[in-house]
Order: structure tokens, then C-alpha cells, then sequence
């Protein structure tokens, strides 16, 4: 009888647990269907109609009425990430039309974006693709890898590759420290370091150079590529990411001094996920384990810190006066709340579903599901297509937000879309 009753508990918690199971993989397809149908539907169309330039290129500033701006400079971080964004729809999707507009933004990059002189990417092209500014920063040149890196994945383009590769050799030469390890801000057009660099390193500058190396040691499994990769993965796990608090240190020195502290809730949980990524591309079984360790930790931080009870990923806390930055009033130790931006809201998805994959917690999954049911209520623009690039906290979209600017592109969004569609298998 002591045994039947035995076998009886443990066939009810066995039921128990496959009913939750079921639970949940039922709320993961019916996020991915949504997810993948805003993509597909919404922001690949968005792009597709209203970026490319007739002139050349594509344009560097579509107003928040979906109106390109001619005479706008093409940023050379939106246009490695429209490069990157067309090649990955190829690349998951097979549409043609996503292979032409992949094969024309990497054409133009080539073409206009690389210094065919001293190496590296130019920050900014005028609209006619002459340059505007020609300073080196170390974030566009990997983001010029990860979308050329891309383009060759997608295509086979050998030219793309070899610009990746050359890009990359300029950042080793130039770019990386070999003192202190990771890679240094920025420089002038000759790769000579300005007279007054107050913070020589960044947590957002490594925290993409890892996102480059990553991508190029996909295609190009290099011995040196492969050491510098994991050295990478070791500045952003040790020297960038505070394990105490599990926030990354944004502003540093050249020997990795904390110079101020922000707490960055969307770039904390973007990392969380980039840097498994990193670890499973280089494929050590050790340092996999070690940060999908750190991932888990960093999402529970955010879980609690982060994560406002609307499902919102909040903007930035900052410790002491806040840095003179445009548009930002210095107040002692408080979080940035006035309005919300669009991306991190895209990261939450994926960070929270990544952390959901690792534990088997689905405290994650159900935040993931909140932050996606966030974004659909507020952050999708019905009216002009893609998404509101800044909301303020009660829900009311910021309509003076551009679609597309140096910085508001197709990437963050249409990642996670491309990253739930791979992550969460779809069942007929």
C-alpha cells in the first residue's frame, strides 16, 4: 500500500509538471506566431518600402510620418544594420526581394563606407556618399563586420567577407589593447588616438566588437579571430560586468577603472543574452556554463530592478550627477523615467526567453510575454507602420521620434524577431 500510494504522488507531480510544461510551450508558440508576424508583416515591409534611396544607398532619416529625408547623411551604424537586417531575412525567410536589398546595402557599404586609405568605416557619409565625418569609432567598425559577416552567411558574397576580415584586421592593429585587453573608444581618421579621451573604453563599444567577433567567427574560424573572441568574452564577464551587483560598468579607463556608474536596464539584459551567444559560437563547454550562469543572474537583477510592473524595460540609473549628456537634467541617484525607448523593450523579449531556455523558470517566459503584450499595446506605430521609437511611461507614443536616424534602425527589433523565430521551433 506505502508503495502505491508513492507511485501515485509521483505520477500526480510527473502529470503536474508535463501539464506546466505543455503550459508553457503553448505561451512560447503563441509569442513566436506574434512575434514573427510583426516581423513579417510590420517591420521587414517598413524597410523594405521606404529605405532604399533611388540615389544610392539608403536613406539616412525617414521621418516618424514614414517620409525619407533626401538630403539626410547616411549613418554608417544604420546602414551596417540594414545590411545585417536584409541579409538575416534572407538568410531565414528566402525571399529575393531581401537578397537584393541585402546585396544592395552591401554593395554601397563597400563602396562608400570603408576608407579605402588608412582602413576601418567612416562614421557618416553627406547624401550624395561623400565623406561627413571621417573619425574611426571602434562601434561602427563592428557593426561594418557583423553586417558584412552577415551578407557573406547569408549569400557567400567572398567580397563581403574579405571586408569583414579587414575591417576586423584594422580594429586588431589599432583598436585592440594588448596591455589591458578589449578595445579602445574611439580615434581620428588615421587611427591616432584624440588628445582627450575621458573614457577610453565602454561597456556599449565592447559589448558589440563581442557581437562582431562573434558573427565573423562563424564564417571565418581563424585561430587569432578565435583567441580574441574569447578574450572578449572574458572583458565583458570580469572586467565590464560587476558581479556583485550583475551591472555592467559603462564608462572606463584604459585599465578598466569604473569612472561612473549607470545601470543601463536594457543594455544589462541585451548582454545577458549576447554573451551565451558568444560562448556557444566559440564552443567551450566551460565558459558556456559560466555565462549562462551570468545570463540567468542578470535577468533576475533585471527581473527586480529593471522591469517596471507594466512589463516595460526602464531607462538608466544614474548614481551621483548625471554626465552632460543632450537632453538630460543632472538629479542625484535617479532612474531616467520621463519616457521609454523602443529598444530595450525588443532585448527584454529575447534576454527574458533566453534566461526562460536556461532555467526552465517560467518567470521568465511570463516576463518576456508581458514586455511583448507592452509592445504591441504602446509601441507598435498601426498607423505609419514599424514602431514608436520613445513612449512616455503612461503609453502615449513621442510622434516627433524619427523611423530611421543614425541610431533608429531596423536591428533591434527585427532581431528579436529573427531570434524568437529560430528559439521557439513552431508546431504544426
Amino acid at each position: 500500500m506505502k508503495h502505491f500510494v508513492i507511485a501515485i504522488l509521483f505520477l500526480t507531480i510527473f502529470l503536474s509538471m508535463a501539464s506546466a510544461q505543455a503550459d508553457s510551450n503553448k505561451t512560447a508558440e503563441q509569442l513566436r506566431n506574434e512575434v514573427v508576424k510583426d516581423l513579417s508583416t510590420n517591420i521587414l515591409p517598413f524597410w523594405a518600402k521606404h529605405s532604399p534611396d533611388p540615389s544610392g544607398g539608403f536613406y539616412g532619416m525617414i521621418t516618424p510620418e514614414a517620409i525619407p529625408v533626401p538630403g539626410a547623411n547616411k549613418g554608417g551604424i544604420l546602414n551596417a544594420r540594414i545590411l545585417w537586417t536584409f541579409s538575416t531575412a534572407y538568410r531565414m525567410l528566402g525571399d529575393e526581394q531581401y537578397k537584393d536589398l541585402a546585396d544592395k546595402a552591401a554593395r554601397y557599404f563597400l563602396d562608400h563606407f570603408i576608407d579605402k586609405e588608412y582602413g576601418g568605416v567612416f562614421w557618416d557619409l553627406k547624401a550624395d556618399g561623400s565623406i561627413a565625418s571621417a573619425q574611426k569609432q571602434s562601434y561602427v567598425n563592428a557593426f561594418g563586420i557583423y553586417g558584412l559577416s552577415e551578407h557573406f552567411r547569408a549569400t557567400g558574397n567572398i567580397e563581403s567577407l574579405q571586408g569583414a576580415i579587414s575591417i576586423y584586421n584594422s580594429m586588431i592593429k589599432h583598436a585592440y589593447d594588448p596591455i589591458n585587453d578589449g578595445f579602445i573608444e574611439n580615434f581620428d581618421r588615421d587611427w591616432k588616438l584624440p588628445a582627450n579621451l575621458p573614457f577610453p573604453k565602454t561597456m556599449n563599444n565592447n559589448l558589440h566588437v563581442l557581437e562582431a567577433l562573434t558573427n565573423l567567427y562563424r564564417v571565418w574560424h581563424d585561430p587569432g579571430l578565435r583567441n580574441h573572441l574569447r578574450k572578449q568574452i572574458d572583458v565583458m564577464s570580469n572586467k565590464i560586468l560587476d558581479q556583485n551587483t550583475w551591472h555592467e560598468r559603462l564608462y572606463l579607463s584604459m585599465n578598466w577603472e569604473h569612472r561612473m556608474r549607470i545601470d543601463s536596464y536594457g543594455h544589462d539584459i541585451e548582454f545577458s543574452w549576447l554573451l551565451v551567444e558568444a560562448a556557444e559560437v566559440l564552443g567551450d563547454e566551460n565558459i558556456i556554463a559560466d555565462t549562462k550562469r551570468i545570463a540567468v543572474n542578470i535577468s533576475d537583477i533585471q527581473l527586480k530592478e529593471g522591469t517596471a510592473p507594466e512589463g516595460y524595460i526602464k531607462g538608466e540609473k544614474f548614481y551621483g550627477d548625471r554626465p552632460a549628456f543632450s537632453g538630460q537634467l543632472n538629479a542625484q541617484s535617479s532612474e531616467r523615467l520621463e519616457h521609454v525607448e523602443w529598444w530595450p523593450q525588443a532585448e527584454a523579449v529575447v534576454g527574458y526567453v533566453n534566461a526562460w531556455q536556461i532555467s526552465g523558470d517560467k518567470k521568465y517566459l511570463d516576463a518576456a510575454v508581458k514586455a511583448w503584450e507592452w509592445i504591441k499595446k504602446y509601441v507598435i506605430d498601426y498607423e505609419y507602420g514599424e514602431w514608436y521609437g520613445n513612449i512616455y511611461i503612461d503609453g502615449t507614443p513621442v510622434k516627433t521620434s524619427q523611423k530611421a536616424s543614425m541610431w533608429r534602425c531596423p536591428y533591434h527589433n527585427s532581431r528579436m524577431g529573427f531570434e524568437i523565430m529560430s528559439r521557439i521551433q513552431h508546431k504544426h
